[in-house]
């Protein structure tokens, strides 16, 4: 049995998000199928992911590992020459290798990267780029946006920003938190954790916009941060604005143990 990294990217206006759904077009429905066909498998393989996308948010560093019975020199390679040719153009398979021992492509991640990218009011959009940037209806005051951001950056419980998983853990380490503009004028929002919990980087974003266009104030936001459950204020933002950028991985040799550690449900106790 031979366990395979495979780096993709794709773009996600046309997927269903990550996970396979009857009936429906996802990333991971199109990837083993395909993976299916080029290796002559019985049926699609299980595929274990870095973070499951939802519908419409698209991805340049995406990560997953496949567990195939297969053995011999240029396994790796063969599969990705062969995805490369069949698979659409908007699914990229940037590489194929065979992983290190104790490799778990979403347990074995330390960090995660988005990038959330908005066009203000008062910036003239461009229309090439209108399926990777959301439009806001205001002018954004990106001191006051950084400022909110300094208040939700370490480690908290981001359940105000979640939507709710049974037995899951909604505390997150939140590393990075910042916002830039781009000289077209588009705001690019970045986040970096050790993982996200559904809808967060959407509802996170949208808590700092409103900060950001005046609607609401510093003292608000906090509350928020502080409520035990989801808050009914924050804004979800549309999924086309987002982003995957990039996974991270330790040294190989701690790669079992982090996919060990991140298999136990945290605590703010345990910080």
């Amino acid at each position: 049995m031979m366990r395979l990294r495979i780096d993709l990217a794709y773009d996600g206006t046309d997927f269903h998000g990550w996970a396979a759904q009857p009936g429906l077009r996802t990333v991971e429905g199109v990837l083993t199928e395909w993976i299916a066909q080029v290796m002559r498998l019985a049926g699609p393989p299980h595929i274990v992911v870095a973070g499951r996308t939802d519908a419409g948010v698209h991805a340049r560093g995406q990560v997953c590992h496949v567990d195939a019975d297969l053995d011999g020199e240029g396994v790796a390679a063969d599969l990705q020459r062969r995805l490369r040719r069949v698979l659409p153009a908007d699914l990229v398979v940037r590489s194929v290798a065979p992983a290190p021992e104790g490799f778990d492509a979403r347990f074995s991640a330390i960090w995660r990267r988005y990038c959330y990218r908005v066009v203000p009011s008062d910036t003239v959009p461009d229309p090439l780029l209108r399926r990777h940037i959301a439009p806001v209806a205001h002018h954004l005051d990106l001191e006051a946006l950084n400022t909110a951001a300094a208040a939700l950056t370490g480690l908290h419980d981001f359940a105000p920003f979640c939507k709710p998983r049974a037995g899951a853990t909604t505390i997150r380490d939140l590393r990075e938190l910042r916002a830039e503009q781009r000289d077209d004028g588009v705001v690019e929002i970045h986040l970096l954790a050790d993982a996200f919990c559904h809808s967060m980087v959407r509802s996170v974003v949208g808590a700092l916009t409103s900060v950001a266009s005046g609607r609401r104030d510093l003292a608000w936001i906090k509350r928020v941060a502080a409520a035990p459950t989801r808050h009914g204020e924050v804004l979800v933002m549309p999924a086309h604005g987002l982003t995957l950028e990039e996974v991270g991985y330790p040294a190989d040799d701690a790669l079992a143990a982090r996919a060990r550690a991140a298999r136990a449900v945290r605590t703010l106790e345990d910080a």
